[in-house]
């Protein structure tokens, strides 16, 4: 029997996996497999529970993001409440000094007429005193000797 070529490959074959299988190589590389399979799973484990923090650290970050536009709104609204509150307090205080400035101008004006009417009457009062000694003088003049006989005579009728 003469055997040809594929015989002996088949042979070959089937003994090369006969050796194989003895030497446990399935074994090892199953082997092998299972550990990549193991290391892959528990990178892809641990990819997930990375991506679980990570969406815990954005949750809370937003959160805090959340919190902190909220209190920086509330900032804005005291902030604008605290200077609405200061204008209405400047305005105020400025109207008061008008009103005090005011009156104080006006008591001025007042002290000033007064003092201007008192110095419009002393015054008249000395041109009136002026104005009646210059006639009291004139009339002296003409008619101060008759005036004199008369004032004796009338003192002399009532001491009599």
């Amino acid at each position: 029997m003469e055997f040809d070529n594929t015989f002996w490959a088949t042979v070959a074959f089937f003994t090369f996996f006969g050796l194989l299988i003895y030497m446990k190589l399935p074994k090892t590389i199953l082997g092998g497999m299972d550990s990549k399979i193991k290391k892959i799973q528990s990178d892809l484990d641990e990819a997930k529970q990375l991506r679980e923090e990570a969406q815990a650290l954005l949750a809370e970050y937003e959160r805090k993001r959340k919190a902190a536009e909220s209190e920086a709104e509330e900032i804005v609204t005291a902030a604008k409440e605290e200077s609405a509150r200061m204008a209405e307090e400047a305005k105020v205080a400025l109207e008061e000094l008008i009103a005090r400035r005011t009156k104080a101008v006006e008591d001025k004006i007042s002290q000033a007429e007064a003092q201007a009417i008192a110095e419009v009457r002393s015054r008249s009062a000395e041109v009136a005193v002026e104005a009646a000694r210059v006639l009291l003088v004139e009339q002296m003049a003409e008619k101060g000797d008759a005036l004199i006989e008369d004032a004796i005579k009338d003192v002399g009728s009532r001491i009599n």
